[in-house]
């Protein structure tokens, strides 16, 4: 793999892995602006609303003004480089989310200083406390009408049960914020607004603030003294620590998972971003402060685990897989350890075949930097990968190891599609082929009984992007239908299931012969199979096969032919033939089986259910109310909040296309809302009935 001694830019202590998460407009993308423009990574400020920014560099970001595609970039502060991954806040892409935090080592969560903690915030946080990132918080829009620090903290510690400490106050609110006071050193940064926040003056904490700061200063204390010998030590004797081991002990505390520092500011008015920067350098962790990467040996089935250290065997887990009509498609990997040179070869272990790297890019969103060898904690961009998928391991033959991959959710929404012209016929097939290659959450199948394409994804929204990506970008033309419902099927009885396959021919003939219990499940759990075979009943070699005829049985259901979820398959008896039977026969066998048990177990049918949150004027209230009604929604819990309220519930998907619009006509524009899948739920009777065409 070493074709050279190489020598990196930065050390690896000096290298920060991170996100910026948030809900849906909280400002991720401004902020990353501001911090990119700081650093001297531009010369400009870009803005979101005018379609100018750099990292929402899509037709489509620019357009709507929200990210739709992570957006990688590297910019460098206090001789420190920071790997920069600007992800979308809109739940239709929340793969974009989940594969971003996979490879991360610690996130910036922004959150809205009006709407605190909203729908998505959850979410992505629940996200990053799966992969364990330690985070850092920064309340931003600090000079919106109705921004509230204090009441956005208490957001914070109620709604994602986090331990925030504030280690900033903001210096006014709304239309007179005009700074942060620092409560480690207790001093005011002031900003000047000629300067595009590039120029702020450090001041004594005002003499009407003096006692909050302190107050606050002290509860910072206290939360460290918990975590830290020595403050505790300083703390109990009345003794002031010094600015360097409050910081340390604040970077040991966050990188653990045990405090959240907040921060604050407004990156549209250019405020608060240089502390920001400088916490991400001084709390966030490096590759080498988190723990070691582990993986299986392909080969033996052990686990195994990576330094991150240069001198390591090369590993590396590709986590995005971006399309492009014109060139070859950019394969995005995270270096865990070891080092790479372009044109050389590597290993996918996943996949088992050699690869070679035709050329190593630095991304700058949409932009490219060659690079001719990359180390253990890059973030980087690969081109001349042929057989290659998001979730694949790049490594070493001499060292194989698979790393863990992503986990995506299922599709909620389809429709169909077909070419206009035969002309387009191969090249939609090929253009889906690579939107299916690059997006997890996309989904491409054919209707054996229809014949129609059918493409699945996680909303309207997301589904209508790509439609708008195959028009624009690879210039298909495509007839596409309506938004249908990604529906289920389950059983709500347990049966006993016989299924047998015996044909007999001149020759050689076929058998098979299976006993199944079939029973429902708990939900989310899929089709779970179990063996119960024993004495040899049926061979061991068998066993596989009549797990997969269960498997692909499952795919259509016994009312309208959509996926059966939700049930547990044990096998318990069956006979077989020393002649005749092959793994053919018991697969047919265990197919019948399945099929007829379900039939007799009571299937129903199961429609998705989606969490809404509407944010709604007063005046408006009660006819929100009565639309969700309507729409067969259920009210959760209705919150006031500055002038307007959250009313928050469930709702079937099938009843909310088109939502956007009517919420748009009932409210004269002034209400928003936020819809995310929630769980499959059994549909109603008279719903279930017309839809299987009873």
């Amino acid at each position: 793999m070493k074709v050279k001694t190489m020598v990196r830019e930065y050390p690896i202590e000096k290298t920060r892995n991170i996100g910026i998460v948030a809900h849906i407009d909280a400002g991720k993308t401004s902020t990353t602006e501001r911090m990119l423009y700081y650093t001297g990574k531009l010369y400009k400020i870009g803005e979101v609303d005018e379609g100018t920014a750099t990292m929402d560099w899509m037709s489509q970001e620019k357009e709507r003004g929200i990210t739709i595609t992570s957006a990688a970039t590297t910019c460098f502060w206090l001789n420190h480089r920071i790997n920069i991954i600007d992800t979308p806040g809109h739940v239709d892409f929340t793969a974009e989310v989940e594969r971003s935090l996979r490879i991360l080592d610690g996130a910036v969560g922004i959150f809205c200083g009006v709407g605190g903690v909203q729908p998505q915030s959850e979410t992505v946080w629940y996200q990053a406390d799966r992969y364990n990132i330690p985070r850092i918080a920064f309340i931003n829009k600090m000079d919106r009408l109705g921004t509230n620090f204090f009441s956005c903290l208490e957001a914070m510690k109620n709604k994602l049960k986090v331990n925030v400490v504030p280690i900033q106050l903001p210096l006014g609110e709304e239309d007179n914020f005009r700074g942060v006071i620092d409560l480690i050193n207790m001093k005011t940064m002031i900003y000047s607004d000629d300067a595009l926040g590039a120029v702020f003056n450090e001041e004594n904490v005002p003499s009407e603030l003096a006692a909050k700061a302190k107050e606050y200063r002290a509860r910072l204390l206290e939360k460290l003294a918990e975590e830290d010998e020595v403050i505790m030590d300083k703390f109990v004797h009345g003794r002031e620590p010094s600015l360097k081991e409050i910081k340390k002990a604040i970077r040991e505390a966050t990188i653990k998972g045990k405090i959240v520092p907040v921060l604050c500011g407004t990156a549209l008015k250019n405020k608060g971003i240089q502390p920001l920067l400088d916490a991400i350098v001084d709390y966030l962790p490096s590759p080498i402060d988190v723990p070691s990467i582990k993986g299986m040996n392909p080969e033996t089935g052990e686990e195994e685990e990576r330094l991150a250290s240069d001198q390591a065997p090369f590993s590396a887990l590709v986590f995005k897989i971006a399309a492009d009509p014109y060139v070859e498609k950019l394969s995005f990997f995270r270096v865990y350890s070891g080092e790479l040179s372009s044109k050389t070869q590597v290993y996918n272990s996943t996949r088992q075949r050699h690869e070679r790297i035709a050329r190593l890019l630095q991304m700058h969103a949409n932009k490219r930097e060659e690079k001719t060898e990359v180390y253990a904690g890059d973030i980087i961009a690969a081109v001349g990968l042929k057989s290659i998928a998001t979730g694949d391991t790049l490594c070493s033959e001499k060292d194989p190891v698979i790393l863990e991959a992503m986990h995506f959710p299922e599709p909620v929404i389809s429709m169909a599609i077909e070419p206009k012209t035969n002309v387009d016929r191969e090249k939609l097939s090929l253009t889906l082929a690579k939107l299916s290659e690059e997006d997890p959450t996309f989904r491409v199948m054919v209707n054996e009984e229809t014949g129609q394409t059918i493409i699945s994804g996680m909303g309207e929204l997301h589904l209508e992007v790509l439609k708008e990506r195959m028009l624009r970008d690879f210039k298909v033309q495509a007839n596409i239908g309506k938004p249908q419902v990604a529906y289920k099927e389950t059983i709500t009885k347990s049966v006993k299931s016989e299924g047998k396959f015996i044909k007999q021919t001149g020759g050689r003939g076929q058998y098979g012969y299976v006993f199944l219990d079939i029973e429902p499940a708990s939900s989310g759990d899929g089709i779970i199979f179990e063996n119960k075979i024993i004495g040899g009943k049926i061979p061991r070699e068998f066993i596989a096969s009549i797990e997969k005829g269960i498997i692909e049985a499952a795919k259509g259901g016994a009312l309208a032919g959509y996926p059966v979820v939700d049930c547990r398959v044990i096998l318990f008896d069956g006979s077989y033939h020393e002649v005749d039977s092959s793994e053919f026969a018991f697969k047919m066998a265990a197919s019948i089986a399945f099929n007829n048990g379900i039939r007799k177990a009571h299937p129903v049918l199961l429609e998705p259910i989606m969490k809404i949150e509407v944010l709604v004027p007063e005046d408006f209230m009660g006819i929100v109310v009565g639309d969700i009604n309507s729409r067969r929604g259920k009210i959760e819990n209705i919150e006031q909040g500055v002038k307007r309220k959250t009313i928050k519930g469930s709702a079937p998907l099938s009843e909310m296309f088109g939502y956007a619009t009517a919420l748009r006509n009932i409210t004269q524009g002034r209400a928003t809302y936020t819809m995310e899948p929630s769980y499959y739920g059994q549909a109603p009777k008279e719903i279930a009935e017309k839809i299987i065409g009873v």
